[in-house]
């Protein structure tokens, strides 16, 4: 009998073994009890969704407190370089020489940058039902050929000056918009520097003559759905038949139009592009855990936010990077 009771123990405890070893396709995030402080810097196109992602987490780990900070995508970079954060939020490719410098990353999400103009732009009627071209947003943003309203929608008696918002921070907004406008860097973009993106929705705002970009999040309000009072996403001629053609998903009147485009892949990119989250060398412990739960039940909170969710192809990459 005792010899029966021994080997019954035996085989439980060859069983747990095994399970253990073998591990779970849940993330690391689920095993036991985690504590901690994690910290976040960067991007302001993903500030909204990580404080989402640190609120849900911590109903999960109680003992787990989060510090995230927005600043700019050149911000998370650099704190992240220098160690002075766990994760820094990067909404641009990252870069060989920062990859050299010890930075891995993940994607995580995919987002999009659109051009903003004033509710009162004195030609708004004829922007919104002929769109603008990305040849026009290149001589707007880039060579700074189109000086004026009038010039945009082929109304030459209009002279009312343009005025061109950019950011003066390093962000990947800029990069987007100013490679998708046909330059190379944020750097080529000719314009008036605003520091940060809520700073240069609201100048695009109060000035009637003023053009900028926004990431999807700060121009939708996401209760509603619709625009921030006094924002309007201007139509993306995409197709260059002067026309703002909604079923070709070149217009942006509620948060679910720009979705849509996004997700669908008929909104171009640049200026869409996936989000990443960058650590000093491949993460682990409390770090990888989070990471880990981002990109498996964190991806459910994602489309609510205003967010397009990675495909399982793309889920499956990134988590494959982290092993």
């Amino acid at each position: 009998m005792r010899k029966h009771i021994s080997t019954l123990i035996a085989v439980v405890m060859l069983a747990s073994l095994i399970l253990t070893a073998c591990g779970s396709s849940a993330p690391a995030a689920a095993e036991g009890e985690l504590s901690g402080t994690i910290s976040v810097s960067g991007a302001f196109a993903l500030y909204p969704m990580m404080t989402v992602w640190a609120e849900e987490y911590t109903k999960l780990h109680s003992d787990v407190q989060f510090d995230v900070q927005g600043g700019g995508a050149g911000k998370g970079m650099t704190d992240t370089i220098a160690g002075a954060v766990d994760i820094g939020m990067i909404s641009r490719s990252i870069k060989p020489e920062e990859e050299s410098q010890g930075i891995f990353w993940v994607s995580v999400t995919k987002d999009a940058v659109f051009p903003v103009v004033s509710a009162e732009n004195p030609v708004l009627e004829d922007i919104l039902a002929k769109g603008i071209s990305q040849e026009t947003f290149n001589k707007i943003f880039i060579t700074n050929e189109i000086k004026t309203w009038g010039e945009v929608v082929g109304k030459p008696e209009i002279t009312d000056e343009i005025h061109v918002y950019t950011r003066s921070d390093a962000c990947g907004a800029a990069e987007m918009w100013g490679k998708f406008s046909g330059g190379e860097t944020q750097d080529d973009i000719k314009g008036i520097g605003i520091n940060g993106e809520p700073a240069l929705v609201d100048t695009v705002i109060k000035d009637p003559l003023g053009i900028g970009f926004s990431n999807l999040n700060s121009v939708f309000d996401l209760g509603s759905g619709g625009l921030v009072p006094g924002a309007v996403v201007t139509p993306i001629d995409i197709d260059g038949n002067g026309q703002a053609d909604k079923e070709n998903g070149e217009v942006y009147a509620t948060k679910d139009d720009a979705f849509g485009a996004v997700a669908s892949g008929k909104y171009p990119s640049p200026p869409a592009r996936f989000e990443n989250l960058a650590t000093k060398g491949k993460p682990s412990g409390l770090t990888l855990a989070f990471i880990e739960w981002i990109l498996t039940d964190g991806q459910q909170y994602l489309e609510s936010a205003g967010y397009v969710p990675l495909t399982a192809e793309q889920q499956a990459e990134s988590l494959a990077k982290l092993k």
